[in-house]
């Protein structure tokens, strides 16, 4: 078995694309279990945040599971595949790991270093092991990826550097503002809008805010740990009438404020007004940053904007630290595998030896009846001991030399010398170990 990752980003696809390719929670259950229901797949966890829509696997071969999860990305995103294939990123074994502890430090980020990409993994792990497609060898690799990430914000100096969309996007924001704003508006009430309003509030602190739901409880719950009054989607007309910013960053499948609806919100006002869409797909109809006397940053112009802040600072020292971090995790993750696939050799070869032991056993007490049950119980132990002695450095050295260069080799060996077949090998290492193993 090997781990695969496929998928697109803003790295590899223009937003327009990640737009098409957004998929809602109850997507992604539906294509977990389809992908696992494939041939060549056993586990399977889906990244999909506003930026990457990326399947990892455990997979039985390549080539299959590739065809496999490419066509199943098609069916559940409705773009064709041979237009996905062009944008699409395929990493294997050692290299899909390094993929996931980039992306976990947040080098793969849109903006650089932010560190909720950590949040993002958390929910997909979350929802692989709710729906039962994320096994133990995902659940190892996300668990490790978890661990990276918080070692490069620990260890490194990328928080100081590293953003947030929300920091990126009021950056721009503020960029061609003449004064801070007065009055501010939050569409969306989930985690990215909740960081949006109390990143407002700490630069903004005398701006009047206000929330706006779809679910009215929640605007309210929002609003009070931001010191903001709350507000139904049915009033966002009447909150944008003389609010200079605003932004939005919803879970809705169509827009929120289309160009009409905006024009009429505003009508009779002349004043500047700054719109934030952080959403995917997108919440704001891009017409209405053509009108006069409005500004509309999506994530479009955040990606470019990024790329050419990044391309700005290649030796950045933070960088740096982080990129050797991942290198030695995937080392460390390499071997963990490696060592794990002599487990079943290891598993096969102790199971022989209690069957064995309990045929001989059974063959002395056939043939010692008069012995009492204190010294047969001492004999038992005995013969035990002895055979745990003899394979416990066999086993242990195969353990370590696996790591080494051509350490598979030493598994294969062990498996010839005793005659261990493969195949109950892997049978054996999945059935409850028993009390002597």
């Amino acid at each position: 078995m090997s781990l695969l990752v496929i998928g697109l980003s803003h790295r590899t696809a223009p937003v327009r694309l990640l737009e098409q390719t957004a998929l809602t929670e109850e997507l992604v259950v539906k294509l977990l279990g389809d992908t696992v229901g494939s041939e060549y797949v056993s586990e399977a966890v889906a990244v999909a945040t506003c930026n990457r829509l990326e399947v990892y696997a455990e997979v039985s071969k390549f080539h299959g599971a590739l065809a496999e999860v490419s066509e199943l990305l098609a069916q559940y995103t409705t773009v064709p595949r041979d237009v996905l294939t062009r944008h699409f990123y395929v990493h294997y074994d050692d290299r899909a790991a390094w993929h996931m502890f980039t992306v976990a430090c947040g080098l793969d980020s849109m903006v650089v270093g932010e560190p909720q990409i950590l949040g993002q993994l958390r929910t997909a792990l979350a929802v692989g092991q709710q729906v039962g497609t994320a096994g133990p060898v995902l659940n190892e690799l996300m668990q490790q990826a978890l661990r990276v990430g918080k070692r490069a914000h620990s260890e490194t100096a990328l928080d100081k550097a590293g953003q947030s969309l929300v920091t990126a996007a009021l950056d721009l924001a503020v960029a061609e503002r003449a004064e801070p704003p007065r009055r501010t508006v939050v569409v969306g009430a989930g985690s990215m809008s909740a960081l949006a309003a109390t990143t407002i509030l700490r630069r903004y602190p005398e701006a009047a805010l206000t929330v706006v739901n779809r679910t009215p409880e929640r605007a309210e719950r929002l609003a009070a740990a931001v010191n903001g009054t709350a507000a139904p989607l049915s009033e966002l007309p009447s909150c944008l009438a003389d609010a200079d910013l605003i932004l939005s960053c919803t879970g809705a499948t169509e827009l929120v404020l289309t160009e009409a609806q905006f024009t009429a919100a505003r009508a009779g006002s002349g004043a500047p007004v700054t719109l934030i869409d952080l959403a995917l797909p997108r919440d704001l109809d891009p017409a209405i940053g053509r009108l006069p006397g409005v500004r509309l940053i999506d994530l479009e112009l955040i990606a470019e904007t990024q790329k050419a802040a990044t391309a700005e600072v290649p030796g950045d020292d933070s960088l740096e630290a982080v990129r050797q971090i991942v290198d030695t995790e995937v080392e460390a993750y390499r071997k963990l595998r490696t060592a794990s696939s002599v487990t079943p050799t290891v598993t096969a070869l102790r199971c022989m030896a209690a069957e064995l032991v309990a045929a001989e056993l059974n063959r002395f007490h056939g043939r010692t009846a008069g012995l009492d049950e204190r010294t047969r119980a001492e004999v038992e132990q005995t013969v035990r001991r002895v055979v745990d002695k003899l394979l416990h450095e066999p086993t242990v050295r195969v353990k370590q030399l696996a790591v080494a260069d051509g350490g598979v080799t030493y598994a294969q060996a062990l498996r010839e010398l005793f005659n261990l077949d493969p195949g109950t090998a892997v049978a054996v290492s999945r059935a409850e170990p028993t009390e002597n193993q």
